[in-house]
C-alpha cells in the first residue's frame, strides 16, 4: 500500500505539469495573437520590422494549414485538431511512466493544437505574426507544436530513457 502513495503522487505530478504547460502554451499563443489583431490589424500596420528585414511581425490570417496549403478548409482542421487532441490524451492516459521530456514533448503540442483549434472555432482562421522572411509566417502554437514534435521525434530516434537504464550484464 505504501508503494501506491509516492506513485501516484507522482502520477498527479506529471499530470500537473501535463496540463499546466499545454495551459501555458494556450494563454502565451491567444494573448500574443490578441496583441497582434490590436497592434498589426487594428491598428493597420500589417507588418513591422522587429530586426531589419530578417524578423517581421506579420499579421496574416492563415485559413489554411501550414505553408497555406489547403486553403478554407475550416471543418477538416477542427476535426484533425480534435483527433490530434484525443490522441494525445489517450497516450497520456496510458503512459505507465513518461519522462520529463515526454510529457514536455506531448504538453507543447496539446497547448498548440488547442491554441490554434481556438482560433479556428472562434474565427475560422488562425492568425499568423511571426515572419522569419526566409519561411511562412507562423504563431505561437505553431512553435509549440514544432519544438513537441521535434521532441518526441528525438525520443523516438534516440531513446534516451532506455539508454540511461542500468546494464544487466553483471
Amino acid at each position: 500500500m505504501a508503494t501506491t502513495v509516492p506513485s501516484r503522487r507522482a502520477a498527479t505530478m506529471r499530470l500537473l505539469f501535463f496540463a499546466a504547460l499545454s495551459l501555458l502554451v494556450v494563454a502565451a499563443d491567444q494573448w500574443t495573437k490578441q496583441l497582434a489583431r490590436e497592434l498589426l490589424f487594428r491598428e493597420g500596420a500589417r507588418s513591422i520590422p522587429v530586426f531589419g528585414s530578417v524578423v517581421r511581425l506579420t499579421y496574416v490570417e492563415n485559413r489554411g494549414a501550414a505553408f497555406g496549403l489547403l486553403q478554407n478548409q475550416t471543418a477538416f482542421f477542427v476535426l484533425v485538431a480534435l483527433v490530434v487532441i484525443v490522441v494525445i490524451m489517450l497516450s497520456f492516459r496510458f503512459m505507465a511512466n513518461p519522462s520529463l521530456l515526454l510529457i514536455t514533448a506531448l504538453g507543447l503540442q496539446m497547448g498548440g493544437a488547442i491554441g490554434n483549434l481556438i482560433d479556428r472555432v472562434t474565427t475560422g482562421y488562425v492568425v499568423d505574426f511571426i515572419d522569419l522572411s526566409f519561411w511562412p509566417v507562423f504563431n505561437l502554437a505553431d512553435s509549440a507544436i514544432c519544438v513537441g514534435v521535434a521532441l518526441l521525434a528525438y525520443l523516438v530516434a534516440f531513446k534516451p530513457s532506455a539508454q540511461a537504464a542500468p546494464s544487466s550484464d553483471g
